[in-house]
């Protein structure tokens, strides 16, 4: 499995991600914000982080554009979370999205959020060829929620 990690600088750290849970928090969806809460693998607390919901064909979708992150250690332990908007809070299950399937996800992920993260995928974008999208699906972990309440 890949390791890699792009981990966030002090700007989105303090202001960006900050100011995205505090609207989507108050029910204000930021282009598909959502509050993820997932229970830490060694703490058993739960963690938050604002995350973007890819929906593809009907089907929800996390995608880590930076990598190997926390939230992603944690999602696999978990196996699944909360995803908050205000005081909606979906429960639900997650499963990881093998890096062969993970084409066409990442293509829409792009194609919707790339002026916000492409430069998490090192030059890819939603028109680049399947095979540099294959390329970097290691690097990037996919989850398939599937709300449970």
């Amino acid at each position: 499995m890949s390791t890699h990690v792009k981990k966030p600088g002090w700007f989105t750290v303090n202001v960006f991600n900050r100011a995205v849970a505090w609207l989507t928090r108050r029910g204000i969806s930021v282009w598909g914000s959502r509050v993820l809460a997932v229970r830490g693998r060694k703490s058993g607390q739960w963690r938050t982080t604002p995350v973007n919901l890819l929906t593809v064909d009907g089907r929800q979708y996390l995608l880590a554009p930076r990598g190997h992150v926390q939230w992603t250690h944690n999602m696999r332990a978990a196996g699944g979370g909360e995803l908050r908007l205000g005081k909606n809070v979906d429960v639900f299950t997650a499963t990881e999205i093998a890096d062969d399937d993970k084409v066409p996800l990442l293509r829409a992920y792009l194609r919707r959020w790339k002026a916000e993260v492409g430069v998490f995928f090192d030059g890819v974008g939603p028109d680049s060829p399947d095979a540099d999208l294959r390329r970097i699906a290691p690097d990037h972990p996919v989850f398939q929620i599937t709300v449970t309440n």
